[in-house]
């Protein structure tokens, strides 16, 4: 079925969608319960006493989209980020097609969560048996496993657990270790300009890579670590997450 918007419509700026969100989020909470994310699963909302649909769910159900399916192409400091919804513009961020690679998703729980059984640390495998993570738009760093967090930080001189800040944090200028974190089978690095989160005051900063604490699965979020170092595809249709590594 053909959608019924033309294909230049399905492309919106990254800072254009964000707002779109916020605004629907806060006018749904203004006359009802519960929550419901820009692209959740059904069964993650929670919004009472009548469940409403995401945007994504409506453009699928009333197919005003060609494929069911969202990308996601985040950047830092610019206007360049962008989604698409119904359709894959590798190009435009950057990579080919055929570089995006495919798996599969568990939405049981109303999240993207997938296999992530090891990371790599300046080269240094860690196995992460059962493991598993969710991409996550909503939350702004990469919350993982303490084995991992412990890893990383064990790698830069002078880097410590800021009580007050609730997480690490590193010198400025501090050489940073090359991180990767597994989706599936595959692992995806971690743009190294994307490593902190901001200033944390006295010439430190605050990374942008901290523990999970007591949550089961990692949380690979968009703010500045994981999700600005790939294009990635949410395939809702076909129920598994797509990636491609950027430089």
């Amino acid at each position: 079925m053909a959608a019924s918007v033309p294909r230049a419509t399905a492309t919106m700026y990254e800072s254009h969608w964000s707002s779109i969100c916020l605004a629907l989020q806060g006018r749904l909470s203004s006359r009802t319960a519960g929550r419901t994310g820009c692209w959740d699963w059904p069964s993650l909302n929670t919004v009472t006493p009548n469940a409403q649909a995401t945007p994504v769910e409506n453009m699928i159900r009333q197919g005003i989209i060609d494929l069911p399916l969202f990308t996601v192409n985040l950047d830092k400091g610019d206007n360049n980020g962008f989604y698409t919804f119904g359709v894959i513009d590798a190009a435009k961020a950057g990579v080919k097609e055929t570089d995006i690679k495919y798996t599969p998703v568990d939405k049981s729980q109303g999240f993207w969560m997938f296999s992530a059984t090891k990371a790599i640390v300046n080269g240094e495998t860690i196995e992460l048996s059962l493991n598993t993570a969710i991409a996550d738009t909503g939350t702004t760093l990469a919350l993982i496993s303490y084995s991992v967090v412990s890893a990383i930080w064990a790698t830069i001189p002078g880097s410590k657990l800021e009580q007050n800040q609730g997480g690490y944090g590193y010198p400025a200028g501090a050489t940073v270790p090359d991180v990767e974190f597994a989706v599936g089978d595959l692992t995806f690095k971690v743009n190294t300009v994307d490593f902190s989160f901001g200033a944390a005051g006295d010439g430190f900063l605050f990374g942008g890579i901290q523990s999970r604490g007591s949550n089961p699965f990692d949380i690979l979020g968009d703010g500045i670590v994981f999700l600005k170092s790939v294009y990635a595809v949410f395939d809702q249709g076909n129920t598994c997450i797509g990636m491609a590594q950027r430089s």
